[in-house]
């Protein structure tokens, strides 16, 4: 084992929960403590294991699709965003409501809906089966197609290259992205953008977080869940940007000794849905195994806070007063 001495970890910020998960999370806990157990969520309410748990815990009960939610029962719809068709479902059955999708995904809405009012056909960059693009594509099904890697852009055909616009799922690889809008626009110069990035603010800070501290480390450790696609990004860029090694894990539980073999430098951080106490517990190991406490690496300051959605706001004020 190397000389503890020149063992170095750090761990990159900003990291963790990022405003729409902070929010989301909220939402559910505020639900439960007006309206009392159990409170459906439809989904996951963000992509942690760890976070689900301690909802479900507190009586929360999540659930795949809204026929598993009793009649006038009370359901939170997840960060990610769903379809009209899901509001209509709900409304249909006589749910109470409360939408907690990600005010940055709904943008994406907005923006996929006046797109399609302009007739104009969208290229939605994204992962099949994420509940966000399911959500997005159904703001305009017959305007949208779906591309999920630049290799995929060989094969799109467009009925008028000149009313053709691009729209992407927030939490994917900023730089794939990029790639994939370049060839994109190659391929149809007339593309229009969408009036502003949709790759949320947290996911491209953690990136270029993850990038800073990642070049020449040995190791790169990042914490979240395997359905979060955003924390399984990091570890590609965490490669992409020279560590030597990079895996993903729920928490420190998983963490394997033959990872920390004849490893010097260690790079620690964490997807947007992950509570920092799972990142502690990641850092406490690390001393346990011989490790120097962890110097934080702050790329930005983040600030952004998102009031809670107005069907809840509207509860609490009524119980307050």
């Amino acid at each position: 084992m190397t000389d503890s001495v020149a063992r170095r970890v750090v761990v990159a910020a900003p990291r963790g929960y990022c405003a729409g998960v902070d929010r989301a999370v909220v939402t559910v806990e505020k639900a439960l403590d007006l309206y009392g157990p159990p409170v459906y969520v439809r989904k996951e309410i963000v992509h942690n294991r760890h976070v689900v748990e301690n909802l479900e815990s507190r009586g929360a009960i999540f659930v795949e699709e809204l026929d598993e939610v009793p009649a006038g029962a009370t359901v939170v719809f997840s960060a990610h965003g769903v379809s009209p068709a899901v509001h209509a479902e709900a409304a249909a059955r006589g749910l109470k409501t409360i939408d907690a999708t990600c005010p940055l995904v709904t943008k994406v809405h907005h923006e996929a809906k006046r797109f399609a009012g302009q007739g104009v056909q969208i290229l939605l960059i994204g992962h099949a089966g994420h509940e966000e693009v399911e959500g997005t594509t159904g703001e305009a099904p017959e305007h949208i197609t779906l591309v999920q890697h630049p290799d995929d852009v060989d094969a799109v055909e467009v009925d008028d290259a000149t009313k053709v616009a691009w729209l992407s799922q927030t939490t994917l690889s900023v730089d794939e992205t990029w790639e994939t809008v370049t060839r994109l626009r190659e391929k149809f110069p007339e593309l229009i953008d969408p009036p502003s990035d949709d790759i949320c603010y947290a996911t491209q800070n953690r990136q270029s977080a993850v990038k800073q501290i990642a070049a020449g480390t040995d190791l790169v450790i990042v914490v979240g869940s395997r359905n979060s696609s955003n924390s399984v990004r990091l570890v590609e860029v965490a490669l992409e940007a020279g560590a030597k090694a990079a895996y993903r894990v729920d928490n420190a539980s998983e963490v394997r000794s033959e990872w920390l073999e004849g490893v010097d430098s260690v790079g620690v951080t964490s997807g947007a849905s992950v509570p920092d106490e799972l990142v502690q517990g990641v850092l406490t190991l690390l001393e346990e195994r011989g490790f120097p406490a962890a110097v934080e690496e702050r790329l930005t300051e983040e600030n952004l806070v998102f009031a809670l959605p107005p069907e809840l706001r509207k509860d609490l004020r009524a119980a307050s007063a």
